[in-house]
């Protein structure tokens, strides 16, 4: 029996009792939150594996969980949204989500990312083997990969979610090769999913926002249009 326990957030009964009835079907445990003070309650309480949740709650916009979860938690967050802007995705991205899903959603889609993020959780549980280099320097930026989430800008800790983090890892552990958008989402997620695809571009989008003294003139992170990004070598 698959024991990973889901805290589902959604207002929305018809679609709430689809994603259980999922999730029962496939033997996952579930909670359920129909707003986001009892999402907040519920996962505090309860410390869910993964939370499944909705952006457009009665009470609070989603936006606000994932900030307040993420003071406190590192429990993987997937959104589950209509809501289908980049604004709105680089919001939920930034704020601390690990993944998004737009409405309307397949089952399978929705089964396959809480599959991949359950793999995701199972190597970050494993101990991870030494790399031959701990530190990692290419102009002013420095990544600490023994300290684990750790990267720095003029020596000023730079705040990156976990999937900002591993995507600058794969980067800087690849310096000048060209990694394509299959391998940057298989690495990421396990998939290449359209949303994905959409999701990588949010997140790179988001990440140079925070390494990039002018974003749209990148100096460490170069688009390959079509095919995937590059790490730069910054003298």
């Amino acid at each position: 029996m698959n024991k990973s326990l889901i805290l589902v957030v959604e207002d929305d009964t018809s679609v709430r009792n689809l994603i259980t009835t999922t999730l029962k079907a496939h033997e996952y445990r579930y909670l359920t939150a129909p707003n986001g003070q009892s999402a907040i309650l519920e996962a505090s309480s309860h410390n869910p594996d993964i939370v499944l949740l909705d952006l457009g709650l009665p009470d609070m916009d989603g936006v606000e969980i994932i900030k307040k979860i993420r003071t406190w938690s590192n429990m993987p967050i997937i959104v589950i949204s209509a809501r289908s802007e980049d604004t709105d995705k680089i919001d939920a991205l930034d704020a601390g989500a690990d993944d998004y899903l737009t409405k309307p959603f397949s089952v399978e889609e929705l089964l396959a990312r809480l599959r991949v993020t359950q793999r995701r959780l199972s190597m970050m549980q494993k101990v991870s083997p030494p790399v031959e280099t701990v530190v990692f320097v290419n102009g002013k930026l420095r990544v600490d990969y023994v300290a684990g989430g750790c990267a720095y800008l003029n020596e000023e800790e730079l705040h990156l979610t976990p999937i900002e983090y591993k995507l600058l890892c794969l980067l800087t552990r690849n310096i000048g090769k060209v990694l394509t958008h299959t391998f940057l989402t298989q690495s990421i997620w396990g998939s290449s999913w359209d949303n994905d695809i959409a999701s990588l571009r949010v997140f790179m989008a988001t990440l140079r926002k925070k390494i990039e003294k002018e974003p749209n003139s990148p100096q460490y992170i170069q688009t390959h249009i079509g095919v995937g990004y590059r790490m730069l070598k910054v003298e």
